[in-house]
């Protein structure tokens, strides 16, 4: 699992539905929801 920071929850969490995505200018990042609130999550980095 991937841990992410929940703007809403202001709290780290792991992400639920972790997907490896790729940015328009080419670098990795991952996106996936809070398991808690069911906001969508965003970490930018391998």
């Amino acid at each position: 699992m991937v841990d992410g920071y929940c703007v809403k929850c202001k709290a780290k969490r792991e992400m639920k539905d972790a997907k490896k995505v790729t940015l328009k200018n080419g670098k990795p990042a991952t996106s996936g929801i809070c398991p808690k609130c069911g906001t969508k999550m965003f970490k930018i980095g391998g």
